[in-house]
């Protein structure tokens, strides 16, 4: 399942393997076949969407600047 009317390419399909809550924001990670992604969002939208541990979800990431490092 993926996404059609949001112009993302990186969509990465999971479940949420943990939410960690504060009063105004709360970090969720996703696990997906790809890893685990991070997302920042307000604790009233995980509220609002019902989203709990074990609920699936499509992470939507758009990023305008990628940095690089050499190791």
């Amino acid at each position: 399942m993926s996404i059609q009317a949001i112009n993302v390419r990186n969509q990465f399909r999971g479940k949420i393997h943990t939410i960690t809550e504060d009063d105004v924001l709360s970090l969720l990670d996703i696990e997906t076949p790809s890893g685990i992604v991070s997302s920042v969002i307000t604790t009233r939208s995980v509220r609002d969407l019902g989203l709990v541990v074990g609920s699936e979800v499509v992470a939507l990431v758009k990023a305008t600047e990628v940095s690089i490092a050499k190791l």
